[in-house]
């Protein structure tokens, strides 16, 4: 190879690169939607203590939690409803309908007079026999403790609505059994004018270790952290804008940081909570997750226990919670 010939090659690979490059960086700026843009951080607190008491609630005393353990479901219902009613909104039951004995919906309202709503929701049963520490008694215990703080502020501008939801795991997921189910059929036959819906899937386990993030698609590892320290806000394909405000305004108000993704339903993991049954109905839905087993390991198996949960990292994401919803 002659000298002369050496700077044609170099620019020949130069231009491949950018070419294999390019549409790399098109789809991440389309279904990440980075920004630059942060909020300044919040002087919310929230107990870490208080959240692994309530995790400790549903994950051990009322252990099992699924449809084949009735009573305990019910215990666990009671509980949540009794932590709502602490906050002042109005709290009611919803029955899952052709069922008997019927499993229940719980339900806390703040209707502040306004004409749109926010759902957000988290299912408290779990898988089987499992203890189901993550998945969710962990997203449970961020619900209650964003409707206390829901209930100690002030009007935030939008009636906001707080769902416990029942029945969202086998071998009811994906049925019109799922509490969340039952709950978007209502809600849209009310006529309720519905801005969008947030659903807490599993946001306790969190890993500080290299490689500890896994991705449904390889190409996401490229885009995307190898190290599962961060919560993740998941959309549908054609609700990118109602996605970027959720990041946004979760965004900086404490150090854990916050990513995004909309992906269609065909990409494994992207409809797998209570959100899938809003978008039904049309309306905006996103789920805010640790990604699940992309990151736990111990998803759906009895390992699944309280003591493996970063409580300092789920009041952070409470906080964020909190305030991204002041700023919807």
């Amino acid at each position: 190879m002659t000298t002369k010939r050496l700077p044609l090659l170099v620019r020949l690979l130069l231009i491949i690169c950018v070419l294999g490059i390019l549409p790399l960086v098109g789809i991440w700026l389309y279904i990440a939607q980075p920004t630059l843009t942060s909020n300044d951080p919040s002087t919310i607190e929230v107990s870490p203590d208080v959240l692994e008491g309530h995790v400790r609630k549903l994950a051990e005393e009322y252990h099992p939690r699924s449809s084949l353990y009735h009573a305990n479901m019910e215990r666990c219902a009671e509980y949540i409803a009794e932590i709502f009613r602490q906050t002042g909104g109005e709290v009611r039951f919803q029955e899952i309908p052709n069922m008997n004995p019927a499993p229940r919906n719980v339900i806390c309202t703040f209707d502040q007079g306004h004409e749109d709503w926010l759902i957000v929701g988290a299912h408290y049963d779990s898988f089987g026999n499992t203890p189901g520490a993550d998945d969710n008694a962990s997203a449970v215990a961020i619900l209650l403790e964003v409707s206390k703080l829901i209930g100690a502020a002030d009007d935030i501008g939008m009636n906001l609505e707080f769902v416990a939801y029942t029945l969202e795991e086998p071998p009811y997921f994906g049925t019109r059994d799922m509490g969340s189910y039952v709950h978007a059929e209502a809600l849209h036959q009310s006529g309720r004018r519905v801005k969008g819906m947030i659903c807490l899937e599993m946001m306790g386990f969190f890993s500080d270790e290299p490689h500890s993030q896994s991705y449904p698609i390889p190409a996401l590892n490229l885009m995307y952290p190898d190290t599962g320290d961060f919560l993740a806000v998941i959309g549908k394909l054609d609700q990118r804008t109602f996605t970027r405000e959720v990041k946004k305004g979760m965004k900086g108000v404490t150090p854990l940081e916050i990513h995004s993704i909309n992906a269609p339903t065909v990409v494994q993991g992207i409809d797998f909570s209570d959100h899938r049954n809003y978008w039904t109905f049309d309306m905006n839905a996103v789920m805010i997750t640790n990604t699940a087993f992309y990151r736990n390991h111990h998803y759906h198996r009895t390992t699944d226990t309280p003591d493996r949960l970063d409580y300092d990292r789920m009041a952070q994401a409470t906080v964020a919670v909190f305030e991204m919803l002041k700023a919807l």
